[in-house]
C-alpha cells in the first residue's frame, strides 16, 4: 500500500472511529458522496442539527476530504479529489468497526 493510502487510511480511522461524531461524519461523507450540497440540505437529509452539520464538516474541511465552495450559508461542499479517489478505503474502515450507518 502505497504511504500516501496508508496516511488516508489512518486519518479516516481517526477521524471516524477515534473521535466522538465519526459516525456523523462518516454519514455527511457518504451523502455528498451522492452529489454536492449545502450545510442546510445536509441537516435536512441526515436528520440532524445544523449546527451540528457544520462543526463535522469544519472538521472534514480541515483535514482534507471535503472542499468548501462559495461563502456563508450558501456554501456548497463537495468530496475532496482525495476522499474521491480513496472512497473504497473509506468504505473498508467503516465495514472494519461493523456499525450500521443509516
Amino acid at each position: 500500500m502505497a504511504s500516501d493510502q496508508r496516511y488516508f487510511k489512518y486519518l479516516v480511522g481517526w477521524l471516524i472511529v477515534g473521535t466522538k461524531g465519526g459516525l456523523t461524519r462518516a454519514r455527511i461523507i457518504q451523502a455528498l458522496k451522492n452529489g454536492p450540497k449545502n450545510a442546510n440540505q445536509l441537516a435536512n437529509a441526515l436528520g440532524l442539527d445544523y449546527k451540528t452539520v457544520r462543526h463535522h464538516l469544519e472538521v472534514l474541511v480541515k483535514n482534507g476530504m471535503v472542499l468548501a465552495v462559495g461563502e456563508g450559508y450558501g456554501t456548497t461542499y463537495f468530496l475532496s479529489e482525495t476522499m474521491e479517489k480513496n472512497y473504497p478505503l473509506f468504505e473498508e474502515v467503516l465495514g472494519r468497526i461493523g456499525k450500521k450507518i443509516k
